[in-house]
């Protein structure tokens, strides 16, 4: 565990899900998305999956976000299943920091690449995306 960045000199501790976050991370995934939601049971799975990493972002004790990440054996690229942040702590840098955590865990993963999917709508994500270095090279209906 490592200290990656400082919000309101509170610092925020990155680490991977265990079980025991369960309730946490549906209550994020429930603040953060009106459709789409991760169900319980896949939610679990993905915890305890080795084809899956799960980080939580945490400050001052409290879950504040989480980050998934799914892995193919047979593949070099990871997919940026899933990042949210609660509401309460948007616009502090926790998603830049879970998506450079995703990376890093990718990349230790032996992947060289990383790929997500993301609404069209979601303007905010798709700048943040933009901004770290991330770019658009498909569209689906």
């Amino acid at each position: 565990m490592r200290m990656l960045a400082r919000l309101d000199s509170k610092p925020l501790r990155l680490r991977p899900a265990t079980p025991d976050d369960l309730d946490a991370l549906l209550a994020i995934e429930t603040e953060a998305f009106a459709s789409d939601l991760i169900s319980r049971r896949s939610l679990r799975r993905f915890i305890t999956t080795s084809t899956a990493a799960a980080l939580v972002a945490e400050q001052d004790g409290l879950t504040i976000g989480y980050a998934l990440v799914l892995f193919r054996t047979i593949s070099a690229m990871g997919r940026l299943y899933s990042i949210a942040v609660a509401p309460r702590s948007r616009g502090c840098g926790i998603g830049t920091a879970l998506i450079a955590a995703a990376e890093a865990t990718a990349l230790a993963r032996g992947c060289d690449w990383m790929r997500l999917e993301v609404r069209p709508e979601n303007t905010g994500a798709i700048a943040r995306y933009l901004k770290a270095g991330y770019r658009q090279f498909g569209r689906r209906a």
